[in-house]
């Protein structure tokens, strides 16, 4: 097993205005599994390949272990990669394509024999030894790309989007065995994704990377709960975080948020752990909250502080719960929606909110509820630098 170190990568193409990776620093602890996820186009295939040894670095190092291996040959750095493509060979059996990178290093007969006998164990491809890749289904497919590279006991696992292939049921599926056996073979593991879903749960820690540029690297519950900027914080969660601008206004000795028209209360547990808000006083900032904490109000919260009357403008039932899309008295200030939510309807003037309720809600389209926002759980953000306000 290895340690993964990046100081400074970068990599640049030749006439190019924007780096693809800008000076991205990671030190991945050895038996680690790091996420590396963000929109297509951000960076994250392009280190992986800087790290495995197929794309040229500009700038920067990478260490492997103690080794420096910048100028090292891919079949050097000790690594094992597990792409998106599976890249079987169709015309060879199941133990074949296991067994090829061990039979091209002309390892004994036995003990290749020994290790595609475990990795078949382990991975649940016994039964399927003889059987070509066409006869298989995708997810048997994927772990027979993970067996080749597991017979080779690398010191780390690189994986581009090797579940991007797969429908949603055998993605969620493959992502458990994947994390499983992470576990069990205690790998350094640097796993490439765009799906935060797959990020949050497979990942020790999850660098989300933008434009090249790493923006935040932790735990996903810090990810999730301490989003360093706006852009983090809208793009992790599911559905996305609501953001609106607000104003911090006084409020006898305290402070209130303005929303549009409404004046929410800040929480004195709030002020404390955010001291720093005092300095945005009659500033316009950015407040972000999750549809988990937006709620139904029942009639003895109606009229409180905390809540504000919104138009229903889409129910989606879930079973465990309820998504309502919501129109509010408020200006948004970067909601990531797809196609189909910009078609929602809201009342003219307000904006799109998503809040999530709980199974038992009778909400219907078009009516108009009462809603209670969880203020000791909202997020501030500078409005100038998009920056979380901490202290």
């Amino acid at each position: 097993m290895a340690s993964v170190t990046l100081q400074n990568l970068t990599k640049a193409y030749a006439g190019g205005t924007l780096k693809a990776v800008d000076n991205v620093s990671i030190e991945v602890q050895d038996g680690e599994f790091l996420v590396l996820v963000g929109p297509s186009g951000c960076g994250k295939s392009t280190a992986l390949r800087m790290i495995a040894g197929l794309e040229e670095i500009t700038d920067g190092a990478v260490w492997i272990g103690d080794q420096f291996v910048n100028d090292v040959h891919p079949k050097d750095r000790d690594i094992a990669m597990v792409f998106q493509s599976y890249a079987l060979y169709p015309h060879m059996s199941v133990y074949d394509n296991i067994a090829f990178p061990l039979q091209i290093a002309r390892m004994p007969k036995d003990e290749i024999d020994k290790r595609v006998a475990e990795a078949a164990r382990v991975l649940e491809l016994e039964a399927y030894l003889k059987r070509r890749p066409g006869q298989l289904s995708g997810g048997q497919r994927q772990r027979v790309a993970m067996g080749r590279a597991i017979v080779r006991k690398p010191s780390v696992f690189l994986m581009d989007e090797p579940l991007s292939n797969l429908d949603a049921k055998l993605r969620v599926q493959m992502r458990a065995e994947i994390a499983s056996l992470q576990y069990r073979l205690g790998v350094t593991t640097i796993y490439v994704t765009h799906d935060q879903v797959e990020a949050m749960t497979m990942g020790h820690r999850v660098a989300l990377l933008k434009d090249g540029v790493l923006q935040q690297i932790d735990t996903p519950s810090n990810i999730y709960n301490k989003p360093v900027n706006t852009f983090v914080a809208a793009f992790i969660g599911a559905p996305t975080m609501n953001l609106y601008w607000a104003t911090l206004e006084g409020q006898g000795d305290g402070l209130g948020v303005r929303l549009g028209s409404h004046l929410v209360k800040m929480p004195a547990q709030v002020r404390a752990e955010h001291p720093g808000l005092g300095r945005y006083a009659g500033k316009r900032i950015i407040v972000g909250i999750r549809p988990e904490d937006i709620t139904e109000a029942d009639d003895s919260q109606a009229g409180t502080a905390d809540c504000i009357t919104a138009e229903v403008g889409l129910v989606e039932a879930l079973g465990s719960d309820v998504i309502v899309h919501l129109g509010i008295d408020a200006q948004a200030a970067d909601i990531r929606s797809s196609d189909s939510l910009d078609e929602i309807k809201v009342e003219e003037g307000k904006s799109r909110c998503v809040a999530r309720f709980t199974a038992k809600s009778s909400v219907r389209l078009g009516q108009t509820v009462t809603v209670r926002l969880d203020t000791s759980r909202m997020h501030y953000f500078d409005g100038e630098t998009g920056l979380t306000i901490l202290d």
